[in-house]
């Protein structure tokens, strides 16, 4: 049983690292990950979509690889470290109205542009001034109403911003490749180059392959740079 509990969640941290893309736009993940140009997905494939009334309306559901088109891309800009504005693309900021309707008639950020992204258990959901959360009505209106989060207001913003893909190991940029490599990477990073030539260790790799095995590869790296006094922080 607990063999299937940790395939279990194994599968599950693996779905999660999996990237959700429609195009090339990716869902956001975290604060950080909201700038720049933006879409907000309410239903499968259905994002909210500007109208030139300064009204938004839950625009028609796209094909898989389809993105948001143009009336349903925002530019996020960050206000603080938990609040951000939305600006539309006809120039004007998202906001609510004193009855909790989404409009974007606004030219500047006030108190009602502002909005709150709250991420939990790996869903979001977006939080207005109101404090109540984005979702929409019956007809197809965008609407801030209610003041807990539940499926409805669950949302993702998809950014097509280009993403930074992070190793998923724990390693510093020297410690990748093989043993000599790194080598290489260390003296270069810590060398200092009076004669412009690049000083390196003659003595045999099998030596780094077992330090790193041992968990002493930065001290054996270090002792093989000393003996050759290239390294600016060796006698």
């Amino acid at each position: 049983k607990k063999k299937n509990k940790d395939k279990k969640r194994k599968r599950a941290e693996e779905d999660e690292d999996k990237l959700d893309i429609v195009g090339s736009w990716w869902v956001t993940k975290n604060f950080g990950d909201i700038s720049g140009t933006v879409a907000i997905e309410m239903d499968q494939g259905a994002y909210i979509h500007a109208l030139d009334t300064g009204l938004f309306t839950l625009g028609a559901p796209h094909k898989d690889d389809d993105g948001p088109s143009p009336p349903e891309q925002f530019t996020a800009i960050k206000l603080s470290d938990s609040r951000i504005a939305l600006k539309s693309g006809y120039g004007k900021y998202l906001g609510i109205n004193s009855d909790g309707l989404v409009i974007g008639r606004s030219d500047a950020i006030g108190s009602r542009e502002q909005w709150e992204p709250v991420f939990q258990e790996g869903k979001m959901a977006l939080m207005a001034a109101n404090s109540c959360f984005i979702s929409y009505n019956e007809e197809g209106d965008i609407v801030a109403q209610n003041k807990t989060a539940g499926e409805d207001e669950m949302i993702k913003i998809r950014s097509c911003a280009e993403r930074e893909i992070k190793p998923k190991d724990d390693l510093i940029e020297e410690d990748r490749g093989n043993v000599k490599l790194c080598e290489i990477n260390y003296v270069k990073k810590f060398q200092s180059f009076q004669d412009r030539k690049l000083k390196v260790s003659k003595e045999d790799s099998k030596e780094l392959k077992k330090a790193r095995k041992e968990g002493s590869f930065h001290e054996t790296l270090l002792d093989r740079r000393a003996k050759l006094k290239a390294d600016r922080y060796c006698k």
